[in-house]
């Protein structure tokens, strides 16, 4: 080795070690502000601890005052009137709250068939757990649930419905972060898990229930987390301390992971008031997996359970968002998920009383901000860079989201019409006034109109200041061919006079509400994974006519319109009127679809002249995977049938037998996915209303 290379490296040596010094004191300074920044958290965790011990302290003495105790009645009456004066608000007049009680009448009903009823009985305990044993796959579950000072019964009641599964293949594991003052949470716990270890269940070994004391509570993140060293199953479910599971609801899990190679699943629940399973506050029946639901509404919640091998890569909660880990965990994994099953059976219970979620958000009001975090970094891993996410009047947690339009495409508004000079007028005065999207055009498709006063008004439109976004189309060509009027072939021939990336499907009996009204279909349309998109329309009197579309709703058992009839303001079950969702399908009288796949499967089928056509559309573009979305933002008024006449009102015989001829071919078209049944309703819920009113057990 040369003197010059000796040198060379010696060079190298110091420059390495000069930068290892630089590492090693980067490492410190770092080190040194975790150091501070930890030790200022955890002073201001104790400051805040100190906080509401004084709170809780000044509360109690309050609360011990003859004074407080005196007031009950008058507080009492407050808040019986406060809840009136909401419920009027929401339900819009007398007549909403009327009809709500109802239907509370009704649910109550319907209720008999649930809670504790519906547990099954030593016959059927064993028919489930045989057949479970039979299963190919014997899943093990590993139900994990953070303990943090759990009253004794409620944590009794807790391990006891785990117990009490008729399926046996699981593991409890218990992460304590429970004080000092609470010890008796270990040693209940020990007391269980002596009693286990002594058995096996159904072949199933014992000492499955596992726990761990963790040396400080972390939160609700870090403690379930921790639940993951107990952990070595098949499965995770995450499980409230303070909540009950149906006996069956591993069985069921087990089964459909058998039957449907399900790696992710959940089901429907209700909240229950404090210690009575059969004292429902809220029985929430869910639709099946339906991505901009889940975005605007944390509504899979529990009972989550999912494949372990989902979590590669992945953390379970992520502390940033405690108050709304379940959201933020749930939009990760399903995104990872490859089958994501939903068991339309009530089979969690969770539990209301003082200072949960389930009894009020406010009790956790950093969960909001929680919820938008979560949802908001959801969207970016999407690919969403500008967006908007606000709390809707339904909920805090439950948000409308604005998404950026992207460029400026040309819409071309598609609208049929013969004579009725005061409907298009109406119509067409309030897209001018209303409307703040600019880059649009009108192609109006005349269907043989023989008044002067509407000629009038089209050379009007065609002379006036709107005259280059106009173009009168004559239909009597098409409707000549088509042997009558056909409102698919009307519209299908409008969209080929057209020119826009995007086609807005119109009826001339429409007005337009919300200034916003194209951009808020827009956003959606305008996604790779959308097909058509609807508003939500009113008769005149603010009743609701559309807000989507239920397949096999109404005698028919073709397709309805859910929360028919109800008042504007109605809050609609579980929030559902006031954000945006997915569905089978939208209406016709206002659908934005992009002008490239209303193409690709043929735009309105003409077999379909009146009716059907637009939920025929909807469900050949959904048959090719995309979704179709319904939004309540986009508002317009709907003076139905005020052109051509009610279709099923019976009135016309003519029409009811073209009616019932049209809706016999969709059912026979159509029949396999019918008998499915829709996805987005859930098939607990009754046919015959259109309320989502429940099926009355007999």
């Amino acid at each position: 080795m040369t003197s010059r290379t000796v040198k060379k490296l010696t060079q190298n040596d110091e420059n390495n070690i000069e930068k290892n010094d630089n590492s090693t004191e980067n490492f410190r300074e770092e080190y040194e502000r975790e150091r501070v920044k930890s030790a200022y958290l955890a002073d201001r965790v104790a400051q805040l601890e100190d906080e509401n011990d004084d709170l809780k302290f000044k509360l109690d003495r309050i609360k011990s005052n003859p004074a407080w105790k005196a007031s009950k009645p008058a507080r009492d009456c407050y808040h019986f009137v406060q809840r009136q004066v909401d419920r009027l608000k929401n339900q819009g007049s007398v007549s909403g709250v009327i009809d709500k009680v109802k239907y509370k009448k009704r649910e109550k009903q319907a209720q008999q068939g649930y809670g504790t009823v519906s547990f099954p009985d030593e016959t059927e305990r064993k028919r489930q757990s045989d057949e479970a044993a039979a299963l190919p796959r014997q899943v093990l579950f590993s139900i994990l649930v953070p303990l943090y000072n759990t009253p004794e019964k409620l944590l009794r009641d807790m391990i006891d419905s785990v117990e009490n599964q008729t399926y046996g293949n699981w593991e409890l594991c218990l992460a304590d972060g429970s004080d000092g003052n609470h010890a008796y949470v270990e040693k209940i716990v020990e007391e269980y898990q002596s009693k286990d270890d002594k058995r096996t269940v159904d072949g199933f070994p014992a000492n499955r229930i596992k726990y761990k004391k963790l040396e400080k509570n972390g939160g609700i993140s870090a403690n379930t987390n921790a639940c993951l060293t107990l952990a070595t199953g098949d499965f995770y479910a995450p499980f409230d301390h303070d909540d009950y599971l149906h006996p069956s609801v591993l069985y069921w899990y087990v089964r459909t992971i058998n039957e449907k190679n399900a790696d992710y699943l959940y089901c429907d629940e209700a909240t229950f008031k404090e210690n009575d399973l059969n004292h429902f506050v809220t029985m929430h029946f869910k639709p099946d997996y339906a991505i901009d639901t889940l975005r605007a509404n944390n509504y899979i919640c529990h009972l989550s359970a999912f494949d372990k091998r989902l979590l590669e890569g992945e953390e379970l909660y992520r502390s940033e968002y405690d108050g709304s880990q379940d959201h933020d965990m749930i939009l990760r994994l399903t995104d990872k998920a490859k089958n994501i099953v939903h068991v339309p059976k009530l089979l969690y219970y969770w539990r209301q009383h003082a200072g949960s979620t389930a009894g009020n958000i406010s009790a956790k009001s950093y969960a909001i901000d929680a919820a938008r975090g979560a949802v908001a970094d959801h969207l970016r891993r999407h690919g969403f860079k500008n967006f908007k996410i606000t709390s809707t009047r339904a909920f805090e947690t439950i948000f409308k989201i604005t998404y950026e339009i992207e460029g400026n495409p040309l819409i071309s508004i598609v609208i049929a019409n013969r004579d009725h000079e005061e409907d298009l007028r109406r119509c067409l005065t309030s897209v001018f006034d209303k409307s703040t999207y600019e880059n649009y055009e009108i192609i109006i498709v005349d269907n043989g109109s023989s008044e002067p006063s509407i000629k009038k008004y089209y050379s009007e439109l065609t002379s006036g200041p709107y005259r280059d976004r106009i173009t009168v189309v004559d239909g009597n060509p098409v409707i000549e061919k088509a042997g009558g009027f056909n409102y698919s072939t009307l519209n299908n021939a409008g969209v080929a006079a057209s020119g826009g990336k995007y086609v807005l499907l119109l009826n001339n009996d429409t007005q337009v509400i919300s200034v916003n009204w194209m951009e808020e279909l827009l956003m959606y349309a305008q996604r790779d994974d959308v097909a058509c998109v609807g508003g939500k329309l009113y008769y005149p009197d603010k009743t609701i006519q559309h807000a989507g579309v239920v397949l096999g709703l109404g005698a028919h058992r073709t397709a309805g319109h859910p929360f028919y009839g109800q008042r504007r303001e109605n809050l609609g079950y579980m929030g559902r009127l006031c954000y945006a969702q997915d569905l089978s399908a939208v209406t016709g009288a206002c659908l934005m679809v992009k002008r490239s796949l209303y193409d690709e499967v043929g735009g309105l089928s003409e077999d379909f002249a009146i009716s059907l056509n637009d939920v025929d559309l909807c469900l050949k573009l959904r048959a090719k995977g995309f979704l179709n979305v319904f939004t309540p933002f986009c508002e317009l008024y709907h003076f139905e049938s005020s052109s051509r006449g009610s279709d099923v009102d019976g009135k016309d015989s003519l029409k009811a037998e073209r009616y019932n001829a049209e809706a016999e071919h969709f059912r026979k078209k159509w029949k396999e996915v019918l008998d499915k049944g829709d996805p987005y309703y859930n098939p607990n819920f009754t046919l015959d209303r259109s309320d989502f009113s429940l099926k009355v057990q007999s």
